[in-house]
């Protein structure tokens, strides 16, 4: 059994520009990797990817492989990657989270959020094993990072998820902290291999990359939101207070004008004081200012307004009369 996300019901805003430029990137080095091939391929992924051996000084490349400073792999190598599966989730992942983070940052504070988390994330796979020879390449460290700004700020997100079970397909929705909590239980879990992998000398996934880019972006996500940024469901639950609140005090209104007897007359002279806070009536100021405050509510003055005619013109209640039993006549 296994699933794999698709996409999220989570519209954005904005055109996610940044999002969009490193998928086409990324798919343009690895089809120039394609087309290069065999011993050309190897050379340039020792040229532009990081060398946990030579970022740690323990050792240099060859004069014929530098290309750029070993610092500088840190922002190269996030463009590299090692087939077709591994870009492919790299770049499903960016589809489906990114263009929301992006949106919530901006397309600048994205980008160099992204970069950091990818440099973060290849630094604490440097830190766990300094002396491997072996590059590191891929964007999946900055991309665990996106997922942990995703995280944060759109826990409860709807994600599509496809669901396979042997030889059974079902799509399901998930919210997001479901989603992306497997995913980060999935690199603790395989740490332990990860561990085993590094001892050995042999490659495979870096999980501690993914685990520092998810750290560092943990962290890095609220210094980097837009100012005056909210999560949705806050500002959802704020405009469903504040629509409430109205509609209880139009409800309140309403079933006390109910209430109150009518009598000829009362309904259109109601009427009149109802309309009264509109522009052009007699309760406006001679210049077109209204009477009352910009900071009054209308429902408020409508009641005031209601109250003091009731007060004025109400019916005085009928007294009750009792009728006597009519008297038989006699004879």
């Amino acid at each position: 059994m296994f699933f794999l996300p698709m996409f999220d019901d989570n519209p954005t805003s904005r055109w996610p520009l940044i999002c969009w430029l490193i998928m086409a990137l990324c798919i343009a080095v690895f089809l120039y990797q394609l087309q290069l091939g065999g011993l050309a391929e190897r050379r340039l992924l020792f040229s532009y990817a990081v060398v946990p051996l030579v970022l740690s000084g323990g050792e240099a490349l060859p004069a014929e492989l530098v290309r750029v400073h070993p610092w500088m792999t840190l922002l190269t190598s996030t463009f590299l990657h090692g087939g077709v599966l591994h870009l492919g989730g790299n770049m499903l992942y960016l589809w489906i989270f990114g263009d929301n983070v992006e949106d919530s940052m901006g397309s600048l504070r994205f980008l160099l959020f992204y970069f950091l988390c990818g440099a973060v994330a290849a630094l604490t796979e440097v830190m766990i094993n300094p002396g491997s020879a072996i590059p590191l390449i891929g964007a999946s460290g900055a991309i665990a990072g996106v997922l942990a700004a995703y995280l944060l700020s759109f826990p409860r997100a709807n994600v599509r998820v496809m669901l396979v079970i042997l030889v059974f397909v079902r799509w399901i929705k998930l919210p997001a902290f479901i989603v992306l909590g497997l995913w980060v239980a999935l690199q603790f879990i395989a740490v332990p291999s990860a561990l085993m992998a590094s001892q050995a000398g042999t490659g495979g996934v870096a999980y501690f990359a993914h685990i520092g880019g998810f750290v560092a972006g943990l962290v890095l996500t609220p210094l980097f939101r837009r100012r005056g940024w909210q999560r949705p469901d806050a500002a959802v639950a704020g405009s469903n207070a504040e629509t409430s609140n109205a509609e209880t005090s139009n409800a309140a209104a309403a079933t006390f004008a109910a209430a109150e007897p009518a009598r000829p007359g009362q309904r259109e002279q109601a009427k009149q004081a109802a309309d009264s806070d509109r522009p052009g009536s007699p309760w406006q100021a001679e210049e077109g200012q209204s009477l009352v405050s910009e900071a009054d509510s209308r429902p408020v003055r409508t009641r005031e307004i209601r109250n003091e005619f009731i007060a004025r013109y109400r019916k005085p209640p009928r007294h009750s009369t009792t009728r006597l039993p009519s008297l038989r006549r006699k004879g």
